[in-house]
């Protein structure tokens, strides 16, 4: 673990254009998109400026997500990062260019934002999977995943504070809930690194994978098996959690009966019933 002092680079179109990653997507996608059966990948695609998250790369995530959650066929989702990290946060330049201007950062319909767990969740699952540098932004946005999955050579950090900012996307309350308030506070306030085995023993990530690919590979397999649950059954399951964060656990216990009720009348609760009676695989539909 580290403080490691970094700068954040500032990127141009022209270098946009050019860069190439090794799996032969062109940088100028941002963000790379590709299906499999019923698990949508998602890949933040800037691997020359490790991954820094500029204006339009977080619109195209936004766009995907909203994409993700309205197309019938997808069940489940994964975010993970082209190259060697999978994330180092913001590409500062871009953003103090849209906030000097006064224009909002999400313009136009059909986006989620990928930071608003509470007020608008997606109604679907997240599986975020990291490696190498993932930092402030990069950090944030693993934490309003579902499930996290991430890699041996991790290196986590919220070391806003290292460089005159402050954690601004969320981890002020998502890392306190998720690693409790003094492991938060020895990485925010200090702005020192930690490791996915650290992570792990906060309970922030789910499992430690030895390599990228194979905490890809896992975060992909977790998502396949999501897929083959009722989809229905799925989106109550986090409808009835992001209750009990928001309003609070006593709301989210009250409406247990009427959501089980809700769903006893679907189609995927009665092939459920029947593939467990017959002693066979469930064919849901999502109805």
């Amino acid at each position: 673990m580290s403080t490691l002092a970094h700068t954040d680079h500032v990127s141009s179109d022209a270098e946009d254009a050019v860069a190439t990653n090794a799996l032969g997507y062109r940088n100028e996608e941002k963000l790379t998109i590709e299906r499999r059966g019923e698990v949508v990948l998602l890949g933040i695609n800037r691997p020359h400026i490790h991954n820094r998250i500029d204006p339009e790369t977080y619109r195209k995530l936004a766009r995907a997500y909203y994409d993700y959650e309205h197309d019938p066929s997808l069940r489940a989702a994964v975010l993970f990062g082209h190259g060697p990290n999978f994330s180092r946060g913001v590409d500062v330049e871009g953003f103090k260019e849209l906030v000097l201007s006064g224009k909002p950062l999400l313009d136009g319909p059909n986006m989620i934002d990928p930071l608003a767990k509470e007020t608008r969740p997606l109604k679907k699952p997240l599986i975020v999977v990291v490696h190498g540098d993932t930092w402030n932004l990069g950090h944030e946005l693993h934490l309003v995943a579902d499930i996290r999955i991430a890699a041996e050579d991790t290196e986590f950090g919220q070391d806003e504070n290292s460089h005159g900012r402050f954690p601004g996307g969320g981890a002020t309350i998502r890392f306190v809930r998720e690693a409790g308030w003094g492991n938060a506070m020895r990485y925010m306030l200090t702005g020192q690194h930690w490791s996915a085995q650290e992570a792990y023993r906060m309970g922030v990530v789910q499992a430690v994978k030895e390599t990228q690919s194979a905490a890809l590979d896992e975060g992909v397999a977790i998502a396949r098996q999501i897929a083959d649950c009722a989809p229905l059954g799925v989106q109550m399951t986090l409808r009835s959690s992001h209750l009990y964060i928001d309003p609070s656990e006593t709301e989210a216990l009250a409406l247990l009966g009427t959501q089980y009720t809700e769903l006893y009348r679907t189609q995927d609760f009665s092939e459920g019933r029947d593939a467990y009676s017959e002693n066979r695989k469930p064919r849901f539909e999502g109805r």
